[in-house]
């Protein structure tokens, strides 16, 4: 059994799955029941034969009629042997047909699956393409702005003390400023 879990039988060194093993366990069934039939009647028939051989006539009369009757009932017989005779050799045939027609699907299959798995993995090598390319530039695009908003800080920090000198600087020169004394004490 595969492990993706489709039920799959190896039988003379191919391999059915699905569909295809209902297909030929109809088609073993229908051949070893045929055959079965064929080879028990044949069995009978050989028995009988064996029994018939196996027998010897009395001296009697009066039994040749029964005699013909039995001899046609051979010929029958024989006739029937080769007819099951060819039977056998015809299921023997259609089996070989079905089990070569079985064999070039499997291949048809496999050439089907490798084609599909060929496609996949060029599908996914070029989705894992893009998507580097994609995370490369989004890499970046992230360098950039990490890089804009560095600067950004540093320029802002640096206004601002630069603000904060100059407000400084003012509100020491307005303190300094004699005037603003007198203002204030007055």
């Amino acid at each position: 059994m595969a492990d993706d879990g489709k039920t799959e039988v190896e039988f003379a060194g191919v391999k059915f799955r699905g569909g295809k093993i209902f297909i030929v366990v109809t088609a073993l069934t229908t051949l070893g029941g045929g055959l079965f039939a064929g080879f028990e009647f044949y069995k009978d028939y050989m028995n009988m034969r064996a029994k018939i051989e196996s027998y010897t006539a009395p001296d009697l009369s009066g039994f040749d009629k029964k005699l013909s009757v039995l001899r046609a009932d051979m010929n029958a017989l024989q006739k029937i042997e080769k007819v099951i005779e060819d039977s056998a050799i015809q299921t023997r045939d259609e089996a070989r047909v079905i089990k070569n027609d079985l064999k070039g699907e499997i291949v048809r299959t496999e050439r089907l699956v490798e084609s599909i798995e060929r496609r996949v993995k060029g599908i996914q090598d070029s989705t894992r393409k893009m998507i580097d390319k994609e995370n490369d530039r989004n890499d970046k695009i992230r360098e950039r702005i990490q890089t804009r908003m560095d600067n950004l800080d540093d320029t802002l920090t640096n206004k601002m003390k630069a603000l904060e000198k100059d407000t400084n600087d003012k509100i020491n020169k307005a303190l300094k400023n004699p005037l603003s004394k007198l203002q204030g004490g007055g």
